[in-house]
């Protein structure tokens, strides 16, 4: 017995506390290891091609064609953090509309395009990557895709900022059975 009070004598808190983490990190891993709890690896439903819009509101460009293009390549920061290169499948650009009120009893209004900007766009450009599906949505780039997420486009004569509009999933590759199923299911 007095060997025992010795010997607690001799370890300090610190002792116990190093003592106690170690405990409580083997408990940790055994739990982990059994599949009670979920890591982060187990939380991906599957591996998925998506595509999503990019709506950018008020563009300015006075030139003859939108420097977007269908089919180049355009580089992608998402929350203002470098992210990657992204195929663009489509690009929408309207000029800035007005309502106009009109004497004709069969319409109200009319919508013509806004002269008084003649360079102010409304663009949608459609990009696609691929992503993985968890319960919460897709993730690119360690970013869940979600609606009104800012995105910056930036090619080699352009930098615009916008924000997701819309994702849909191309197609889905399960991750347990290795095939391809095709869908166009909307990711909220």
């Amino acid at each position: 017995m007095d060997k025992l009070k010795e010997f607690l004598k001799k370890i300090k808190v610190v002792d116990f506390i190093i003592v106690a983490c170690v405990i409580i990190a083997l408990c940790v891993g055994f739990v982990t290891y059994k599949g009670y709890r979920q890591t982060a690896s187990k939380q991906i439903e599957a591996t998925s091609n998506i595509e999503f819009k990019v709506y950018m509101r008020g563009v300015t460009f006075s030139g003859k064609d939108v420097p977007i293009k269908k089919g180049e390549k355009t580089f992608i920061s998402i929350r203002n953090v470098p992210y990657s290169d992204l195929e663009i499948v489509d690009v929408k650009a309207d000029r800035r509309k007005i309502v106009l009120p009109t004497v004709n009893s069969k319409k109200l209004v009319i919508v013509v395009e806004d002269e008084g900007q003649p360079d102010l766009y409304d663009v949608v450009v459609t990009l696609t990557d691929k992503a993985k599906i968890t319960k919460d949505g897709a993730v690119v780039g360690g970013n869940k895709v979600k609606l009104g997420l800012p995105i910056t486009l930036e090619g080699a004569d352009y930098k615009f900022t916008g924000s997701v509009s819309d994702i849909n999933i191309v197609d889905t590759v399960d991750k347990n059975l290795g095939t391809d199923i095709n869908t166009t299911d909307d990711v909220q």
